[in-house]
């Protein structure tokens, strides 16, 4: 079986190309068809696969400037020959799903989420977005939300990286999702005793708008506890401005640092609503508790009370709420980290694989191979010529089984 991998773009290793990663491992022979790769900024074990991109590889500065040339994806998409793959597994953020696989191909889709910018937060990301991309946003987005739902009609089977992304699913495509939850490697953190905890909180991802670090900052300032920042991102530089002096910012760190930093840490702050969020399982992996929006993919890793506390309204005092109720919690580091190992490596490989399998089966029980009436069939045929069985050989047909035919 040959196989194929779609993945919108590889410009960095963040958590959709973790999964892409377990992808690579479980199904080592696959080629991997994206719009631009960066090699230096991917893991090995991607890089040692085929890889080809589509023409928009080949535009200005691609490796920079892919976001820009958003539009022209779709069509970038439909020119990628697939004819010769059984299997098409599209690794979807971004546009990925909307290739075209060959008519008796499996095409499943692991949907980390549709589209935000066109779909469940197309309204943050335009008041965001400069006055020329405000002006030109609704016509774009009105043409990516009709092609993208166009796409979904291509796709056998949809996986989920969580409820909240399936519930999306259901809404936007109007198709069913199997949840399996991303890989999160756990094995990569450890716990430290309570005398190694520190008196600082933690906040580690990309600074940009839709999760919410400004409230990080303007809870912060308040309280005047110690908060150290992880990360880089288009809000780095505003939100360095507003920060008062109880707040530190390291910028990009190694994953050593930020491993140290989550074993230390009091608790991490999570004021986003994402999709599924890796960052609070890997610092629930180190033991430690968080404090999360009550809203996405944190309500189905965090539990309220004993690994965390979610805050029920994404506002500067509910967050001070939350870190201000910390101090009543006693957190238990073993359970945190018991609760984080459910999502480790080997449930993804073992879930994503029966899903791909169960996708396979379904396909072949919809398009059985078609059968000729024997109307049809000139005598000749029955009489002298191979027909092909269900696996591919070529065979005569026994005379008896010929009458069976000619009877059905």
């Amino acid at each position: 079986m040959r196989i194929a991998i779609v993945h919108y773009w590889l410009v960095s290793m963040r958590g959709g190309e973790k999964v892409l990663q377990a992808l690579c491992e479980l199904y080592p022979d696959a080629d991997i068809f994206t719009h631009v790769v960066v090699p230096d900024r991917i893991a090995p074990s991607i890089r040692k696969h085929r890889i080809r991109t589509s023409f928009i590889a080949r535009l200005p500065r691609a490796g920079k400037w892919y976001r820009h040339y958003l539009p022209l994806m779709p069509m970038a998409l439909e020119q990628l020959d697939l004819s010769d793959y059984d299997l098409v597994i599209s690794s979807e953020s971004g546009p990925a799903k909307g290739v075209i696989a060959a008519p008796g191909a499996v095409h499943v889709c692991y949907c980390h989420s549709p589209m935000r910018y066109i779909w469940s937060m197309y309204q943050a990301y335009r008041q965001s977005a400069g006055r020329g991309v405000k002006i030109l946003m609704p016509y774009l987005a009105h043409y990516l939300r009709n092609w993208d739902q166009i796409a979904a009609a291509r796709v056998d089977s949809f996986a989920a990286n969580s409820h909240t992304v399936a519930a999306r699913i259901q809404r936007y495509y109007g198709r069913p999702a199997t949840v399996v939850y991303p890989p999160v490697d756990v094995d990569r953190f450890r716990l430290l005793p309570r005398s190694e905890i520190g008196d600082f909180f933690l906040m580690a991802g990309e600074l940009v708008a839709y999760k919410r670090p400004d409230l990080a900052i303007e809870a912060f300032n308040r309280l005047g506890r110690k908060l150290v920042v992880i990360g880089g991102g288009e809000m780095l530089a505003t939100l360095r401005r507003q920060a008062r002096s109880n707040i530190t910012f390291l910028g990009p760190q190694p994953f050593d640092v930020l491993a140290a930093h989550y074993s230390r840490c009091r608790a991490l702050i999570f004021p986003g609503e994402e999709d599924f969020g890796i960052v609070p399982v890997e610092a629930m992996a180190s033991g430690r508790p968080v404090i999360a929006f009550g809203r996405g993919g944190a309500t189905e890793t965090v539990v309220h009370g004993r690994t965390g506390y979610l805050f029920g309204e994404q506002t500067m005092e509910a967050l001070v709420g939350a870190v201000e109720a910390m101090d009543r919690f006693d957190p238990n580091p073993a359970e945190i980290a018991a609760n984080a190992r459910s999502f480790a490596p080997d449930r993804f490989a073992r879930e994503i694989k029966r899903f791909i399998e169960d996708a396979i089966s379904a396909s072949a029980v919809r398009s059985p191979r078609a059968a000729v009436p024997a109307t049809l069939i000139p005598e000749a045929w029955t009489e002298r010529s191979p027909v092909t069985d269900s696996i591919g050989s070529h065979r005569p047909h026994p005379p008896a089984q010929r009458r069976e035919a000619t009877t059905a």
